[in-house]
């Protein structure tokens, strides 16, 4: 996915809590920035897509970790290759995000 007029920069700069994504498909997709993580190389957001009536059905909740990339002075968001930087970000992640949600009672819950 790429971003669209949103510099990740600039989103704590001013505030935003959501971004718009392009995907391969061309199609705009809105999301909240749940978590920001900056490392010594690189940086990465954690996102939830948004509740629309037009995707409600269709969005399961699912948290969607991407890492910026750079290419020719313009950055994207893009989903981490690598599968030992994606469970080592995405465990990161879990752990900020379970100290602000109590996910494990919403869990039991079901």
């Amino acid at each position: 996915m790429s971003k669209q007029n949103n510099n990740p920069a600039e989103i704590e700069d001013y505030g935003n809590d959501f971004i718009t994504l392009v995907d391969e498909d061309g199609i705009e997709r809105e999301f909240e920035i749940v978590d920001s993580l900056v490392t010594e190389n690189n940086e990465y957001f954690a996102l939830l897509p948004t509740q629309t009536p037009d995707n409600l059905a269709n969005e399961d909740g699912e948290l969607y970790i991407l890492k910026v990339v750079e290419d020719n002075g313009e950055e994207f968001l893009e989903p981490i290759e690598d599968d030992e930087e994606y469970e080592e970000i995405s465990e990161i992640f879990i752990d900020r995000l379970e100290e602000l949600y109590d996910f494990a009672e919403d869990e039991q819950e079901s």
